[in-house]
């Protein structure tokens, strides 16, 4: 078995796949990578299941090498990278000889990026999945010096790129109302959807705190609200009125009154919005929020449709002889330059 070698490794570098959805009632929220649409699109760019287990990298990669040749591609946040101190394309297949030298530096855009391997990471599994979990003590950050064991590889082609929508610029995030938006008033709910909002530094794979200008979003009898079942993308308005978007790594209960639920096709854009980036909130109804799942399915099973060739067949360009071909042509009788 082949194996990606840690030369060395941010300190979010964690292996993550898409989670465990199931395990609720037991206490464990679902876990997994913070953009899931990043699986889905390495996956694509590898020709592989979606499920297998990659390496989410937040703020920072590492140096990677691998024993073997071995298939890659890097998707989610754009982040600096070579292989063997040549520029790599990101969002795109490339190929990783033996023993070369694979450097992902810092985020250039966005929060995380993902580095996927063809076979994916065989690594220690618990409870169906190989992700981790840090809150949980489900395994820890990646340690250099560390060997992580890679799958056989089905093979395939790579050199294939893959246009992506920007979700790594903030924006709009859509919320959905809760069983507790109406303990809200309306001044406060308008007030929500009218703040521009930023992420917090101290946000983790468990919340996304939102800063903002102003006075707190309080409620009246907040203390009275009953701990229930929380999950990704509540919104929990803490006792300092600070709006916190639960992520991949929530608590499974909370007491804290939740005054909006973020759409799951969302939380992507919200996971990879950097700090000071403007966000905003946005209450559509449960029919529009039916209608944008559903194109987010559609998105994620055709994205496989959307990879084309990094490099271009001239057979292929029906307009070539418009293209600039050639320049500085010589005679060959020039003197050399000295």
């Amino acid at each position: 078995m082949s194996v990606l070698i840690i030369h060395s490794a941010g300190p979010g570098v964690t292996v993550q796949d898409l989670g465990r959805p199931r395990h609720l009632v037991q206490g464990l929220s679902r876990g997994g990578a913070m953009d899931r649409m990043a699986l889905y699109e390495g996956a694509a760019l590898l020709g592989q299941a979606p499920e297998m287990a990659v390496l989410e990298m937040v703020g920072m990669g590492g140096v990677f090498e691998a024993s073997a040749a071995t298939r890659i591609a890097l998707t989610g946040a754009p982040m600096k990278a070579s292989l063997d101190g040549a520029p790599l394309i990101w969002n795109a297949s490339h190929m990783v000889p033996a023993g070369a030298k694979l450097s992902i530096g810092g985020v250039v855009q966005g929060a995380a990026g993902y580095l996927h391997v063809g076979g994916g990471f065989e690594t220690e599994g618990w409870l169906g999945s190989r992700a981790v979990q840090l809150n949980a003590g489900l395994g820890g950050a990646v340690a250099p010096g560390s060997h992580l064991p890679i799958g056989d590889d089905a093979g395939g082609p790579t050199g294939m790129i893959l246009d992506v929508a920007d979700r790594c610029a903030g924006g709009v995030l859509r919320l959905l109302p809760s069983v507790q938006t109406g303990f809200f008033d309306e001044a406060t709910r308008t007030r929500l959807e009218t703040t521009a909002f930023h992420r917090d530094p101290r946000s983790n794979r468990m919340a996304l705190r939102l800063g903002f200008e102003g006075q707190g979003f309080a409620l009246e009898g907040a203390l009275t609200v009953v701990s229930e079942v929380i999950v990704p993308g509540d919104i929990q308005i803490t006792g300092d009125g600070v709006p916190v978007i639960l992520m991949a790594e929530c608590q499974t209960m909370g007491g804290y009154p939740r005054i909006a639920t973020v759409l799951p096709s969302d939380l992507p854009r919200a996971a990879q919005t950097p700090p000071g980036v403007p966000l905003h909130l946005h209450f559509i109804t449960a029919e529009e929020g039916l209608a944008a799942e559903r194109a987010d399915l559609a998105l994620r099973k055709g994205v496989r449709s959307h990879i084309r060739p990094l490099v271009r067949d001239p057979r292929d360009i029906p307009d070539l002889l418009r293209y600039h071909l050639s320049d500085g042509a010589v005679s060959g009788h020039e003197e050399e330059h000295q």
